[in-house]
Formats: C-alpha cells, structure tokens, sequence
C-alpha cells in the first residue's frame, strides 16, 4: 500500500527484498538488507512416493535426486481459464511421485496461467517439489520484476530452480552478460536465497548455449532434445557432451515436440501450419519410443506438458517400466524421424 510505514529492515522478506532491489539499485546488496533476504533455504524438497514411483537420477551437482519423468508447466497447464482440468494435473503428477516440476513466467501469457495454476497446488504441496521458473527477461531489473511476481503466483518464498528461458542468438548472449543483464539477477537471487540454483534453456542453437555455459558455471541446462535430433543442429552431438562434462543437471524438452512427432498427431489444416511444417503429417512414433530415446541419453529427467490426468498416468507408467535402449534401437528411431524433422524440430534454427 502506498501509504504503509517502512518496514525493518530486518524484518523484509524475499519478495520485499526483491522490489527494493530493482527500485534503489545494486547498493542494497550489502549491509543490513542482505541478512533477512540471505536467510537459510529450507531442505531440497521431498516427495515420498518418487523411489516407488520410477527410476530417479542426480540432478548432476546439485544433491538432488530426480524422477525421470518431471511435468512440464505447458499444454493444459497454461491455458487461460483451464483450473478445473490443470490443477487436478498438476496434484496428480505429485499424487504419482513426480517431484519436479516446470513453469515459466512466459506460460500462459500476461495472466501468466501456469504459474497461477502451479501455485495453488504449491500453497500446500510446496515441500513436495523441486519448483523452477524461467525469466525471459534480458536485463537484470526485469527478470528481478518477473521474479517477484513469480513468488507471489507460485505461492513461495523461493524457487529450487530459476532459468535464462529461451537463448536462441549469440545477441542474447552478450545481453544477459552486459552490465545490467539478467546474469546479475540470477547471481543475486542465488546469493540472497531467493533462488536456490541457476539455469539456462534453448530450443534454437546448440552453439548458443556452448557459448553461455562456457562463460558461466550454470547448475542446469535444460534443452530440446527428441528421436529427430540428429537430422539437423543437433543438441546431443556436442552440446550435451559438455554439458556431462561439466556435471550439469541435464533436463529434456520438446520429447514429443507438442505431439508432432507421434503418430497419434493430427495435423492443422494447411493454412494453419507454419511454414516450416508444411505440409505436416501424422509423427511416426509412439509416446513409449519418444520417451525411451531421450531416456535412454545423459540427462536427469525429461519435462513433458501434458493436456489430460490420464496423459499423467501414462507417462509415470512408462517412465516406472523405462529400460535403456540400444545404440542400434535409437538408430531405427532416428530413421523413422526423417519424413517429420521438420515438424519434429520447428523449434530450431533454419535459417
């Protein structure tokens, strides 16, 4: 309220911290305000039901042990007005042993849907979650805004996971390291334990990301990566090398690239396709083989937005009977790619 007394300043919590922070400046890092904000994170979070549940995986570095199937905050979870279908999604997931789960402030547009969704759930399930969130943001102001708005919708004082979302140009790059780039947030919300680690995302370059991990220590990566990979700018030929190299969390998107990859997927009519897929036709995979190939790959875990609870079910069911598939079985996989790369890697770079 605009006519509300100062506060303590030991008394300031995250969020106050936050919007000071972007309001007087980079000065406020220091003295008296960095102790409350600083405060102890509580413990990684801990859902009972994930060893029973599937196969977990170290989240590379940061002591944390994932399920290898993990809810992404797309699909049903970010559309607007979608309570009554996402919700049940998102306590479901948890429900079946998921304990990681992914939301942007992108997601859902400017009512920013998932996080609202997401956070409801997290008002009384938040100790049964590793919660991440992405900033799209560039510039280091913005992304502590985008933050602070985060908290409040996600209901918490804090996430386990906070991302660069989206690098696609080496422009990019170079802004988020600027002076007054995002870069500065994430290290300040990782010292004032706001964030207890730092990200980066792509879809487009893996050259893109090379770059942004080889000029910071990030904790994750979190990547597009699916059966077509190989076909074109693929991220598993070196991205993901260094990625194992350096003992990064390694998350998957895009596995089922929106249900283009699958056979199950009916194309939009011609006039609503992007160019890039047309003409787009039916995927040549089942669900079981997308997953199983980028399973069978380096990474912790895989995010996949789901639409339906019963899509949550059968995705836990297959991430419980995963087995590793062989060099030869990926091959084949890859092969049945061809006819859809295009469709299967919209999300990459082409020109």
């Amino acid at each position: 309220m605009d006519d509300e007394q100062p506060r303590d300043p030991q008394n300031l919590d995250r969020r106050d911290f936050i919007r000071l922070g972007t309001t007087a400046g980079a000065g406020l890092l220091t003295g008296a305000l960095a102790t409350p904000a600083g405060a102890a994170l509580p413990p990684l979070p801990v859902n009972p039901r994930t060893p029973d549940a599937m196969p977990t995986r170290n989240l590379g570095r940061t002591g944390y042990r994932v399920g290898i199937f993990s809810l992404g905050g797309q699909a049903a979870v970010e559309q607007p007005d979608n309570e009554a279908i996402a919700v049940p999604i998102v306590e479901r997931a948890l429900d079946l042993g998921v304990n990681y789960v992914d939301t942007a402030a992108a997601y859902g547009g400017p009512q920013r849907w998932s996080q609202r969704y997401i956070g409801k759930v997290m008002k009384r399930r938040r100790k049964e979650a590793f919660l991440t969130s992405k900033t799209g943001d560039r510039t280091r102001d913005g992304s502590l805004r985008l933050l602070e708005e985060s908290l409040r919708l996600l209901n918490t004082d804090h996430l386990d996971l906070w991302q660069i979302h989206n690098l696609a140009r080496m422009e990019q790059v170079d802004e988020i390291f600027a002076p007054g780039g995002a870069m500065e947030a994430l290290k300040q919300a990782r010292e004032q334990k706001m964030v207890r680690f730092i990200g980066v995302t792509g879809h487009a370059d893996p050259d893109v990301l090379m770059e942004a991990i080889r000029r910071f220590d990030f904790d994750t990566l979190l990547l597009a990566l699916n059966a077509a990979d190989p076909h074109h700018l693929s991220f598993a030929e070196k991205l993901l090398p260094m990625a194992v190299e350096k003992q990064m969390g390694i998350i998957g998107m895009k596995v089922p690239a929106r249900g283009r990859i699958l056979e199950s997927w009916t194309p939009p009519p011609l006039d609503q396709q992007r160019e890039i897929e047309r003409p787009a036709r039916p995927g040549t995979l089942k669900m079981r083989e997308a997953l199983y190939y980028v399973l069978s790959l380096p990474v912790s875990t895989v995010i996949v937005g789901c639409d339906t609870v019963a899509q949550v079910e059968e995705d836990v069911a297959l991430a419980r009977a995963f087995t590793p598939l062989s060099a030869a079985q990926m091959a084949a996989l890859t092969a049945r790619t061809a006819p859809v790369a295009k469709q299967a890697l919209s999300f990459r770079r082409w020109s």
